[in-house]
């Protein structure tokens, strides 16, 4: 089986299918951190990721930008000092969609490699 972050993300109509609850059974798990949560009446998957500084978040940010345009899917972020909140949601659709799972599983990615490239870079100082 293949990894959600091993997908790519396709590009989406206003008719498309939300994510089922048979979705979610499979795809949440590969998403621990990840949390189902209502804004504006639309449901969102949530992830707040903790940095050691701003200057660490505002990177981790402009990761996530970039992971979003390459795929052509965006997340709402809140960026400050020493944490990232993510959210993924399909505006076409007013809900979940896989493109979401895929895309939180590419930003945990994300995380990972950033946050242990930058515990290295300070322990070489």
């Amino acid at each position: 089986m293949e990894t959600l972050s091993q997908l790519k993300c396709v590009a989406c109509r206003a008719d498309a299918p939300p994510a089922t609850d048979d979705d979610l059974a499979e795809w949440l798990p590969q998403l621990p951190d990840w949390h189902i949560v209502q804004r504006d009446g639309v449901r969102n998957l949530e992830r707040i990721f903790k940095w050691k500084n701003f200057a660490q978040a505002l990177a981790f940010t402009n990761r996530v930008g970039e992971l979003a345009e390459a795929e052509g899917h965006h997340p709402d972020i809140l960026t400050r000092w020493g944490a990232v909140t993510v959210w993924w949601s399909t505006h076409k659709i007013k809900n979940l969609h896989r493109n979401d799972f895929i895309m939180a599983a590419k930003t945990d990615e994300a995380y990972v490699s950033m946050s242990g490239s930058l515990d290295r870079a300070a322990a070489g100082r």
